[in-house]
């Protein structure tokens, strides 16, 4: 769009219009949230604190709809519908922004723990198990095009793994981190044979059915997990030093160690920076897979399967490496699960988890990377 064809008056009236839906939208979302507050087995009614939130709402809707009619507020607009369908090359001495805002994203997440508090550190912990949980389907869902709606139960492999593992063998967080991996990525290999053959519904229900059968195992096997009890998982240890406050009989905690104050976050500060190390070691290697030959194979077998086996593809193996992979990544975040809680039940694995990382992966955008780390947060 021109100069000359953009308009040469504010008009109210819209904007008004706009400001106004905004406002229902913002009373319908905020009015059950901020305007009731649970007081026992009765609610009081906040009303003027729901005001003030719809009031800046439609303030702000107002504001952006004024830019939106200005010279500078149209060309912002052409950015973003400008047509970026179909295939172009960049130029040669093309660098993408992400040069600057990777390393900034970095920095911010290694000073993170240190300003924020016990509560939005356990928030920042939970956000990067989902993301890891969200880039694992992505391989299955996103790429490959496999519907799987079973994918807890790969989830609890990695926690039941941990806490299982520490009861009955004496294996710690780092001796389980890659065996609940290899666990996991079995138990896809296993998933994935008899769904061969099976697409669309089909698919769904063999894979939900899959993850209803391992919760159903682990509820049930009281001799074993515990049944609805749950088990007590282990917390992490570095080079043999415990975090608590007081260590178990012949070992040494953290702080005695360093000589330092106790202080109760280390341990979250420590699985949150060891989940950054995992995360961008994922990314890393989902980056590469997606563009060496397996990963055009999933995109080739998402789009048209028929045409994937004509072109000579192995379909079984393009199946079974993307349910393997995928429920690998799944295993490392059951793993960090159980550490972070120190303790696993049944509960926490039911459909409901798989909808919700089912939910991330097709909100943030199916295949695309970015758009899923964004997604829990």
């Amino acid at each position: 769009m021109s100069e000359h064809t953009m308009p040469s008056r504010i008009q109210l009236k819209p904007c008004l219009l706009d400001a106004i839906l905004a406002g229902l939208i913002a009373l319908i979302i905020f009015g059950p949230i901020v305007g009731v507050v649970l007081d026992g087995y009765s609610f009081n009614f906040h009303a003027l604190r729901l005001v003030w939130i719809i009031a800046a709402v439609m303030a702000g809707r107002f504001l952006l709809s004024v830019f939106l009619q200005t010279v500078t507020g149209q060309r912002a607009m052409q950015r973003f519908e400008a047509d970026s369908a179909g295939v172009y090359v960049r130029p040669v001495g093309h660098k993408s922004n992400l040069r600057w805002i990777i390393p900034l994203v970095l920095v911010l997440a290694i000073f993170f723990p240190f300003v924020a508090t016990k509560y939005i550190l356990t928030v920042a912990i939970l956000g990067l198990i989902y993301v890891l949980l969200g880039l694992g389907l992505n391989i299955v869902v996103g790429l490959a095009g496999l519907l799987d709606l079973g994918y807890v139960a790969f989830y609890a492999i990695g926690a039941y793994g941990l806490a299982l593992g520490y009861q009955y063998l004496g294996l710690g967080f780092w001796s389980m981190l890659p065996i609940a991996a290899i666990m996991a990525a079995m138990a896809g290999a296993l998933l994935g044979f008899p769904v061969l053959r099976m697409h669309g519904d089909y698919l769904a229900i063999v894979t939900l059915g899959f993850g209803e059968i391992i919760r159903l195992v682990l509820n049930n096997w009281v001799s074993f997990t515990g049944g609805p009890n749950g088990i007590s998982a282990p917390p992490p240890t570095l080079f043999g030093l415990e975090f608590g406050r007081r260590a178990k009989e012949g070992g040494v905690p953290i702080h005695e160690f360093l000589h330092i104050p106790y202080n109760p976050n280390l341990k979250f500060i420590f699985i949150y920076g060891i989940l950054i190390l995992v995360v961008l070691l994922v990314l890393y290697i989902k980056h590469r897979l997606t563009r060496m030959p397996i990963g055009r194979a999933w995109e080739a077998l998402r789009e048209d399967e028929i045409a994937c086996r004509a072109m000579g593809l192995n379909h079984v193996l393009v199946k079974l490496s993307a349910f393997t992979l995928g429920a690998s990544t799944a295993g490392l975040a059951g793993v960090f699960f159980a550490t972070y809680q120190g303790f696993v039940n049944p509960t926490s694995f039911t459909f409901f988890e798989s909808a919700l990382i089912l939910a991330i992966v097709v909100l943030g955008g199916m295949g695309s990377t970015v758009s899923v780390v964004k997604s829990p947060r």
